[in-house]
């Protein structure tokens, strides 16, 4: 099964269990791989002397995170589609900024080969959770 089907089936079978968190969200967790390994090639470096390209991929990344938590705690479906909308527009940023960092020379191949596997991940899981809401 795909991840969009898996992230459907997870979600639903969790809010049977009132006591789900955002914290318990697969899209959620791995945003938050994402902001590290954001965070980590752009401690040092040329990266880390960019503070402009620095700071904005930062803060997409922080975005796509902050946003799945912002929507998971709304009631309303529009608002939460509205913030799930966001998570999977900050990650599409991100993914884009990437393509920046290594044109720039501010990034290995390697470390760009896993920044996008990464976006593309959490793009999918973010739409996977915009179809759980009903």
């Amino acid at each position: 099964m795909g991840d969009v089907e898996d992230c459907v089936k997870k979600t639903n079978s969790l809010r049977k269990n009132s006591q789900m968190k955002f914290e318990d969200l697969d899209a959620w967790k791995e945003a938050r791989v994402l902001v590290r390994e954001i965070y980590e090639v752009s401690k040092d470096g040329p990266l880390s002397k960019d503070f402009g390209l620095r700071d904005q991929i930062r803060r997409a990344a922080v975005s796509v995170m902050s946003n799945l938590a912002e929507g998971f705690e709304r009631f309303g479906k529009a608002e939460k589609r509205q913030f799930y909308n966001v998570a999977r527009a900050s990650s599409g940023e991100v993914r884009s900024l990437t393509y920046v960092l290594l044109d720039a020379g501010s990034i290995r191949e390697d470390e760009f080969k896993s920044l996008q596997d990464k976006t593309i991940r959490v793009g999918k899981l973010v739409t996977g959770l915009h179809k759980t809401v009903e």
